[in-house]
């Protein structure tokens, strides 16, 4: 099945949902937060309602804010994975309405499937219920509990679903991820790397792209390595992995620390996660601000002065 629209491929950001203090989603800076990404990091495809969005914790109904006239995005990719199947067949027809540029799902993991062909099934299903739209795979094992190897389930996909576009690989078994790319290079699938720290070495495995949190503020550095890679240049794209990438891993990849770190450098206030999720401490912030300030990564005088408070 043809779509009119190239293949996703390079950065996408995996979107942040702005909350204010009492837990309400914050719309007023969401054209903000595109513009901040397009024209200040590089970054026009997101992936909304991901791990790092909150996914089942927030509506849907949000990324209507990000398909508008005017904005810059080539691509809005929503998640629709839930619990029940009816459930994610209603976020994939909402999608469609809404005017999405393709459907993600994961694997349900309450009640799991253990084996391929019962994923497939429930796959399927979700897929038919926007057939206009490209489909995606989300691959998270640590986070859904279903081992299903992504090779395996990528065996004969278009036969099941023949919207299937790709795959959102988010472990760091590099030899599944190796071999679903080995194996259908003749299908042109996207193969979109999901643990950012390891996105160099995903590259050489022959990923397409990279879904991840980190490239809503280091989407511009992100870019520059992909462009090194691109050239063949391996020792400057290591460079940028090594001290950007690696760096930023020991403040942590969470919503919360994500969050923090997010509003500290783009001056956006993200707010705190929903519960069970907790605000990221003072303790963290402080230590966050400083270490961004060596790095000469805050670029506003009032984040600099201390003047903007993290969630406010």
């Amino acid at each position: 099945m043809a779509f009119p629209k190239k293949k996703l491929q390079g950065l996408v950001a995996a979107t942040i949902t702005p909350m204010t203090e009492n837990g309400e989603i914050n719309f007023s800076v969401i054209g903000q937060y595109v513009d901040y990404l397009v024209k200040e990091q590089g970054v026009k495809n997101i992936f909304g309602k991901s791990t790092l969005g909150m996914s089942l914790h927030v509506s849907s109904s949000v990324f209507r804010r990000y398909i508008l006239p005017g904005y810059q995005l080539d691509q809005v990719i929503i998640h629709v994975g839930a619990l029940s199947l009816k459930e994610s067949q209603e976020l994939a027809q909402h999608a469609a309405e809404i005017g999405a540029d393709g459907i993600a799902v994961i694997a349900p993991f309450f009640l799991k499937p253990w084996t391929k062909d019962i994923l497939i099934n429930f796959l399927k299903e979700v897929a038919a219920a926007a057939p206009a739209l490209p489909f995606y795979y989300y691959h998270i094992p640590a986070l859904t509990g279903v081992k299903i190897r992504a090779e395996e389930l990528l065996d004969g996909i278009l036969d099941k679903i023949p919207t299937f576009q790709g795959l959102k690989f988010s472990d760091t078994d590099l030899l599944d991820f190796g071999q679903c790319v080995d194996q259908n290079r003749q299908q042109q699938f996207a193969f979109l790397f999901g643990v950012d720290e390891q996105l160099l070495s995903a590259l050489v495995m022959g990923a397409t792209g990279a879904v991840g949190s980190t490239y809503n503020y280091l989407g511009k550095k992100t870019n520059q390595m992909l462009e090194a890679f691109e050239q063949k240049d391996f020792s400057l794209a290591l460079n940028y992995q090594s001290c950007f990438l690696i760096y930023f891993s020991r403040l942590g990849f969470g919503v919360s620390q994500t969050k923090a770190i997010m509003t500290l450098v783009s001056g956006i206030p993200m707010g705190p996660p929903r519960l069970p999720l907790q605000k990221a401490s003072r303790e963290f912030t402080d230590s966050a601000e400083a270490k961004l300030k060596s790095l000469d990564f805050l670029s506003f005088t009032d984040l600099k002065d201390g003047n903007l408070e993290v969630g406010s």
